[in-house]
């Protein structure tokens, strides 16, 4: 009887899991895809990988050290960036300038807008798209099997491409998008998990076939539709990026309007643009638009009026 009486302020629930144990579980179902990248692309993979995480908790530490604040590397968020950028790196990418990138996403996008919760976009992505501006001619440098060429996807106006090869990952591209399967895998793993939902990269895949469909320039065509949504890193990022908890709304009717956004952007930049991908740019911009997004969307509380809460 006591526990019930008891009085004390919110939350009143509260889950058993703590950040670390969901970057946990991040890290778990980015397994898949990391092996098979280390796989697909050999030891070359395997540093920037380690060099990246490394990097980024490192970076943290040192940060937080230098401003006297305790550090956070314990809650793994810095080994989960460092692991995202890592998979959107062409594994030829030299080390200096993925120690960069690392530093980056760190220290400018993380720790300086007040370290995990407050950043206002993906670290990784943002780390990404600092060294697509500064370097673009090693990170649009990719190699498989010993040759040199574009993605499957920035070619695929010049022709037919595999989609299966495409699916299984027997293709040029970045470290962690070239296996859609392995990328599923993951995606599984979190939704089992109760990581992360369908909402926002459901919404996502559909609002970008669709747009592939009227304004790609092949009508219905499957094969062309399947190789944009397994090329340019959209599965990766509509599942491990689209989906960070920091970056994306909470209420349900801003997450459908957030999938929207990026299904209409990422083909936007695609098809009008001069980018193969855009995904990465996608979900950066939609990043800015979230504030906005759960200020329109958010829900009214029992009992109040709309006159009352527009006043207010």
């Amino acid at each position: 009887m006591s526990n019930l009486l008891k009085v004390s302020s919110s939350p009143h629930v509260r889950a058993k899991d703590d950040s670390s144990i969901i970057m946990l579980y991040v890290i778990i179902a980015l397994m898949p895809t990391t092996l098979f990248g280390i796989i697909n692309f050999g030891v070359r993979a395997l540093l920037l990988v380690s060099v990246c995480i490394a990097s980024c908790v490192l970076s943290e530490f040192l940060f937080e050290k230098a401003v006297g604040k305790k550090s956070t590397i314990g809650d793994l968020s810095a080994a989960v960036t460092g692991l995202l950028l890592a998979l959107n790196l062409p594994h030829t990418l030299p080390v200096w300038q993925a120690v960069l990138g690392s530093v980056f996403a760190i220290v400018v996008v993380k720790m300086l807008f007040g370290g995990l919760g407050q950043n206002f976009m993906n670290p990784a992505l943002g780390g990404r798209v600092f060294l697509l501006i500064s370097f673009a001619g090693t990170m649009t440098h990719f190699e498989y099997d010993g040759l040199a060429g574009p993605t499957p996807l920035a070619s695929i106006g010049g022709g037919n491409v595999n989609t299966l090869d495409m699916l299984i990952g027997r293709t040029a591209g970045t470290i962690g998008e070239t296996s859609t399967i392995c990328i599923l895998i993951g995606a599984i793993i979190l939704i089992l998990l109760g990581v992360i939902d369908l909402v926002i990269p459901g919404v996502y895949i559909l609002t970008f076939s669709i747009f592939v469909i009227l304004f790609g320039g092949h009508g219905f065509d499957t094969s062309f539709l399947v190789a944009h949504l397994c090329g340019g890193g959209l599965m990766l990022g509509a599942f491990f990026m689209a989906t960070d908890y920091v970056t994306s709304p909470i209420t349900p009717l801003g997450k459908v309007i957030f999938g929207i956004c990026l299904g209409i952007l990422t083909g936007i930049f695609r098809f009008f643009g001069n980018s193969a991908e855009g995904v990465s740019y996608a979900i950066i911009f939609c990043n800015l638009l979230v504030p906005l997004i759960e200020k329109i969307t958010v829900p009214r509380a029992f009992g109040i009026s709309r006159e009352v809460k527009s006043n207010e």
